[in-house]
Parts: C-alpha cells; structure tokens; sequence
C-alpha cells in the first residue's frame, strides 16, 4: 500500500512540475510560427536582426582591440625590460672602465692636466 503512496506522490508531483515547466520552456505559438521563417535575401532585415549584427559587430570590435592592446602592453614592457637590461650592462661597463683607469685622483689626471 505505502508503494502505490509513493508512486501517487511522485506522479502528482512530476505532473505538476511539468505543467510549471512547460509555461517556461515553450514559447507562444505566434512566436513560435515566425521563428523558423526564413526571409527572403532582399527582403528588408528587421530591426531585431539589424540590433543582433550590431551587438555581435560591436563585441567583436570590443574583443579585437583588447586583444591588441593586451599585445601591445606586452611588447612596450618586453621593450622596456630590454632597455633596463641594456642600460645596466651599460652602466656596468662605465664602472668598470672607471675603476680600470682609475688613477688616485677625482675628477681623474686627464681632466687635471694643465697644458704648458
């Protein structure tokens, strides 16, 4: 007896839920009836169709140019990274030649010398 219970409960249950879905998933008919309609290819576009091509337009522009200027950041800080490098290699190589010539005297002798 507790088995048919069950199997009444959840059939009631399941009918009712479906009655709810059913409002949700299906569509109008009239919407329904127009919404396989092909148009013909001069027939004008409506305004629906002419708004979607605009949004897809307008958000494949949006991700094209962010995808450029995320290009770009990255290109101007491996440009930068690469002149930091060079610059430091560079300052290295003065200090260096400073500290090879370095003669005792600051500013050094061949600024000192005093022409005769």
């Amino acid at each position: 007896m507790t088995w048919r219970r069950v199997f009444l409960l959840s059939g009631l249950s399941t009918l009712v839920l479906l009655s709810n879905a059913k409002q949700k998933i299906f569509m109008q008919e009239s919407d329904a009836s127009n919404f396989l309609k092909r148009r013909g290819k001069r027939s004008p576009k409506s305004q629906d169709e002419v708004n979607a091509e605009n949004r897809q337009k307008l958000r494949a522009d949006e991700l094209r140019r962010e995808y450029y200027e995320e290009q770009r950041n990255e290109f101007e800080n491996f440009v930068e990274e690469q002149n930091d490098e060079q610059e430091e290699r560079s300052r290295e190589a003065v200090e260096q030649w400073r500290q090879w010539h370095y003669d005792g005297l600051y500013p050094s002798y061949l600024y000192n010398r005093h022409h005769i």
